[in-house]
């Protein structure tokens, strides 16, 4: 087997840092059981994108990805509890330190943007989820999703929007803003909501 200069350079950059990477899962994520093979796709995901470009800081692309995979699959369960990920702040690999308050509040605020995304229409979620967080170029989604370029600038804004409303201009009692949207439109007579 040939062994690529992408090869190398994850032998090198990546594959140095897998004890801390375990040490970091084994005190964010709640089930022991699952490290192993979230490790493996936290691997994956890293080498896909480094096909594509080379991170210009391999160890922070490494624990950024894997932070951005707990949430993905926390997500995914719609688990919003806080505890389930675990005391990701033990972690001194990227953090800054912050006092007990501020921690709370991002905290906080992190659980309102899982709770924002969530209600969010699926199509427009999955693309504001590539978007912005797993960072893709807007290219990249339409191809992946098989719409136009157009329908994701679309979707983007759409799901900009509705997340801002829900942190600033609703409740979390109040109708899924998905819903608001659509009784909306149709108050409106004349105007058309797109997706």
């Amino acid at each position: 087997m040939v062994l690529t200069d992408l090869d190398h350079w994850f032998a090198r950059e990546i594959l140095p840092h897998e004890e801390s990477l375990t040490r970091f899962l084994a005190r964010a994520w709640p089930q022991r059981e699952e490290i192993h093979d979230l490790r493996q796709e936290i691997y994956v995901r890293v080498y896909q994108a480094a096909a594509a470009q080379r991170p210009h800081l391999p160890k922070s692309f490494l624990f950024a990805t894997a932070r951005h995979l707990m949430t993905d699959r926390l997500r995914r369960s719609r688990v919003v509890s806080i505890e389930a990920v675990g005391d990701l702040h033990d972690s001194n690999v990227l953090m800054d330190e912050r006092s007990p308050d501020r921690w709370l509040e991002t905290r906080q605020m992190l659980k309102r943007l899982a709770e924002a995304l969530d209600r969010l229409p699926d199509r427009c979620r999955e693309v504001v989820w590539l978007r912005r967080v797993e960072d893709l170029p807007q290219k990249q989604i339409a191809a992946r999703l098989g719409i136009s370029e157009k329908t994701v600038e679309k979707q983007i804004a759409k799901g900009s929007r509705l997340i801002a409303q829900y942190f600033y201009g609703g409740t979390q009692e109040e109708d899924p803003p998905r819903r608001r949207s659509s009784a909306s439109a149709h108050s409106h007579g004349s105007q058309q909501q797109t997706d």
